[in-house]
């Protein structure tokens, strides 16, 4: 059988015998195209790829058929930050920064991946949508913690109850032909309600005590290697408590925008804002994930508008 891809894939797995439930998630060619599409100032290109890294691991705790998305939004440089997961695999993201702010926190010392200083004061929202006949489910909490990983961990701490442990790694790795690429990875590790007498507790507490120390041992190297497969960092963790690993979930870079979809969004505008849009007699729609440019001729739109 052929090996199976080791990049852009969410790897499923299990602690036994705890109930210790997680998954690993591993970004390379999706994440460097996303990054990459908009030539993001390095340390805003490095928190949207957090944000992408840790949609994917907690998008795979869900049972869901729609989007997952992770949103932040804040006070400091980076304004915005988008990140939703389909459950067909679909990933896509996109920032909004003030490159003065910007500037200016990069001035004043190191920014990478810290949240005080990147986004400032705001809000992490998480919400499931599964289509308008179902009902949207979105949590939110605010921005407390020095990176996106801690802010999950205050979210599931304040908001459900929830005992998980999280460990997030971008970076940019140099490929074989001396190119450097921006990788990702994630690992989630959470915990379901221990059952049993009070020395079966006893004992899911000791493994989730360790299971959480291995994990924070991980390096960022560990969680970017492309030559360590998924499984292979699993074991080296989690082999002494026995882990099993189950079916992965492959992953892909793709929008969902199309021009019909921009289409319908033009049809139910009034008709002045559409008039507004309008450069030359004409209107061009660029999508903010994937910079895809829709135009629409003088006759297009007033088609468009005489509904």
């Amino acid at each position: 059988m052929p090996t199976p891809p080791a990049d852009d894939l969410v790897q499923p797995f299990q602690i036994d015998p705890f109930g210790l439930r997680g998954r690993l998630v591993r970004l390379g060619p999706l994440l460097d195209e996303i990054l990459t599409r908009h030539a993001y100032p390095e340390p805003v290109a490095a928190m949207l790829g957090e944000a992408i890294a840790l949609a994917a691991a907690l998008s795979g705790a869900l049972k869901y058929d729609g989007v997952f998305t992770l949103q932040t939004k804040g006070d400091g440089p980076i304004r915005l930050l988008v990140a939703d997961v389909t459950s067909d695999g679909a990933v896509r993201g996109y920032a909004q920064y003030d490159e003065a702010k910007l500037a200016k926190a990069l001035a004043q010392g190191e920014v990478w991946g810290s949240v005080p200083r990147l986004l400032g004061a705001g809000y992490l929202a998480f919400t499931v949508d599964q289509g308008e006949h179902t009902d949207r489910y979105q949590g939110i909490v605010e921005l407390q913690g020095a990176s996106l990983a801690d802010c999950a961990h205050h979210y599931f701490r304040q908001s459900e109850q929830v005992e998980a442990g999280l460990k997030v790694a971008v970076t940019r790795v140099a490929d074989a032909g001396g190119a450097r690429r921006w990788r990702g990875g994630s690992l989630m590790v959470q915990r379901l309600p221990p059952e049993g007498d009070a020395k079966r507790r006893e004992a899911s507490d000791e493994g989730w005590r360790r299971a959480v120390i291995l994990m924070s041992s991980s390096t960022s190297a560990e969680l970017v290697d492309p030559a360590l497969s998924p499984e292979a960092l699993l074991f080296r963790f989690f082999h002494e408590d026995g882990v099993r690993v189950y079916r992965r979930h492959q992953l892909a870079a793709r929008c969902r925008c199309s021009r019909a979809r921009v289409e319908t969004v033009l049809r139910m505008l009034p008709a002045d804002e559409v008039a507004a849009m309008k450069v030359d007699g004409k209107i061009t729609v660029t999508c903010q994930f994937c910079s895809a440019a829709y135009g629409f001729e003088a006759d297009e739109i007033d088609a468009l508008v005489d509904r």
